[in-house]
């Protein structure tokens, strides 16, 4: 489904609709130099949780599929479990590995918190019973293979001197996290273009999930919209840099 905006008659310019899943993501002002060499060991107690959440997931996506199937309408009851569970792992993220923006530990929830990350994906009323039969395989090969270059894993070997050292790579994603962290404990400061382009590149990889999942028919942009809010997703007069308690108590 087209989302592009364009001229109407009158000469009038439609603005384009945000896509359905919607990313956010907001630097802390003041972020530990040297904390994210241990957020990952912090974040253990989520990982736990999380490998039983995926669990249900993937289950309840199979259940969801064959609702769609018969009915056209995923079951509201697992779209919001399914989207709880992707906002849960993006917060768990965006603390521990990648983008590493935020000190503030994420809430063992599933429901919407005050943290800075957010995800959220609208509950399609209707959805095509063709297409899930489709678009979490075929239709959506082509942004599994971008998505396999941002997020896939190899151990890398470096030669320093005569000595052989071996690494982890966790993609793209977290090798522009690790620049980003490094700079971050030299300088003090956050790179404000990298977090740009980590969380625009969150941003694909959440949408192309949240498509394959079945919780939306509208396919995936291939375009980077790089930046931690979105200004097409916030209210009206909602500034994307600014936290909304801020907003209200300036």
């Amino acid at each position: 489904m087209a989302r592009d905006g364009g001229s109407t008659g009158a000469g009038t310019i439609v603005a384009a609709a945000p896509y359905p899943a919607r990313l956010e993501a907001r630097l802390d002002p003041q972020l530990s130099r040297w904390q994210w060499l241990v957020k990952w060991i912090l974040a253990l107690p989520h990982y736990v949780v999380l490998a039983f959440l995926w669990v249900a997931f993937v289950l309840l996506t199979v259940v969801a599929g064959v609702a769609v199937l018969l009915t056209g309408r995923y079951p509201r009851p697992i779209f919001e479990f399914n989207t709880g569970v992707l906002r849960w792992t993006w917060r768990v993220a965006y603390y521990a590995w990648t983008g590493l923006g935020t000190d503030q530990y994420p809430p063992f929830t599933l429901a919407q918190a005050d943290y800075p990350a957010t995800f959220e994906v609208t509950y399609p009323q209707q959805l095509s019973r063709g297409l899930v039969l489709v678009k979490w395989w075929l239709l959506a090969i082509p942004h599994y293979c971008v998505v396999g270059l941002l997020t896939s894993s190899a151990v890398l070997a470096v030669d320093i001197a005569g000595s052989r050292y071996e690494f982890l790579d966790g993609g793209l994603t977290g090798l522009l996290s690790l620049i980003a962290v490094v700079t971050l404990g030299v300088t003090a400061r956050y790179p404000q273009g990298l977090f740009s382009l980590v969380i625009g590149l969150n941003r694909w990889v959440f949408r192309v999930v949240a498509y394959a999942a079945l919780m939306t028919d509208d396919y995936p942009p291939f375009r980077l919209d790089a930046g931690g809010a979105k200004a097409a997703d916030l209210p009206p007069g909602r500034d994307p840099l600014v936290p909304a308690d801020e907003k209200e108590n300036s």
